[in-house]
């Protein structure tokens, strides 16, 4: 049976998630947290609105989120230099270590998936769904 690419991109994404999830667990972190690490990773200290638009998430979801990472010491909210009335995410220590191990496990599996894939193919994969993200309003 031939399925269209949106149900191929889904059924890969579940697959992906259900392989993932443990690890998630194992490493202390929860679904939406790696998206937040890894923002704060590439982009430095920002505001929560500017990560909920990073994130695509609600802003009220973000705050949530936020407040359990912040408990578990993945991060922490310190005033805004330039702007006194808001405030800041700062990515922890103990952050950084749990993102370059959620990003290893990740890695593992993504070799697996693409498992006898060339370089190029990679590449091309690649540029496409960056392309495909961002046709549909997604900022990378």
């Amino acid at each position: 049976m031939s399925y269209p690419i949106h149900t191929l991109l889904i059924r890969t994404a579940h697959r992906q998630q259900n392989a993932l999830r443990p690890a998630l667990g194992e490493l202390g972190l929860s679904t939406g947290q790696p998206k937040v690490l890894r923002c704060l990773a590439a982009q430095g200290p920002c505001s929560q609105r500017e990560l909920a638009d990073r994130c695509d998430v609600d802003p009220a979801a973000i705050c949530r989120l936020l407040d359990g990472m912040e408990r578990g010491g993945l991060l922490e909210r310190r005033p805004s230099k330039a702007d006194r009335r808001t405030g800041e995410v700062h990515l922890t220590e103990k952050g950084r270590t749990a993102l370059q191990a959620w990003e290893e496990r990740c890695l593992s599996f993504e070799n697996r998936m693409l498992d006898g894939f060339s370089k190029q193919e990679k590449a091309l994969l690649r540029d496409f769904l960056e392309r495909a993200y961002r046709n549909v309003g997604g900022r990378l």
